[in-house]
């Protein structure tokens, strides 16, 4: 019993290590962070690369779109392409399985059927989460689509 439990609370610290990391530049190939290209004098793509939820890593892209309008004199940006390639359960944690079989044979001479029932903990921790924008920035008054943000009220928002 005491084992068990050992395992456990090694599994869950294991778990509670890995997560979003602070807001940032992406630090080598493979880090949490964002990255870059300019493609065209108001066309830019933005990848956000985080470890958990797609939610979060998503609003951290978007955050760096606005920024990158703001600083290039903009007011608004359009995504006009978006890619998150994450599980929606990339948050990881703690959760339980339940599995249960039934069968029928034979052995050398005997028939033989059983029923069989397993309980499983999957203690997975968080997985890495990467959004890709591409946005497309401009002035003046914004275009009235879904995909178009005013720049500094995403930055208000999302901080």
């Amino acid at each position: 019993m005491f084992r068990i439990l050992t395992l456990s609370a090694a599994a869950l610290t294991l778990t509670a290590c890995a997560s979003l990391a602070p807001y940032g530049p992406q630090t080598g190939s493979g880090g949490q962070g964002y990255a870059e290209q300019r493609i065209e004098t108001n066309r830019w793509r933005v990848t956000y690369s985080g470890v958990g939820a797609p939610g979060p890593v998503a609003d951290l892209a978007l955050r760096r779109a606005a920024e990158l309008a703001v600083a290039n004199g903009d007011d608004w940006f359009e995504v006009v392409q978006r890619y998150t390639d994450g599980r929606p359960d990339s948050a990881g944690g703690i959760r339980p399985s339940l599995s249960v079989g039934a069968g029928t044979g034979r052995y050398g001479g005997f028939s033989t059927s059983g029923v069989g029932v397993g309980v499983g903990l999957n203690f997975s921790g968080p997985a890495p989460t990467t959004t890709t924008l591409e946005i497309v920035t401009g002035r003046g008054a914004a275009p009235e689509r879904a995909a178009v943000y005013d720049a500094r009220g995403v930055l208000e928002t999302i901080r």
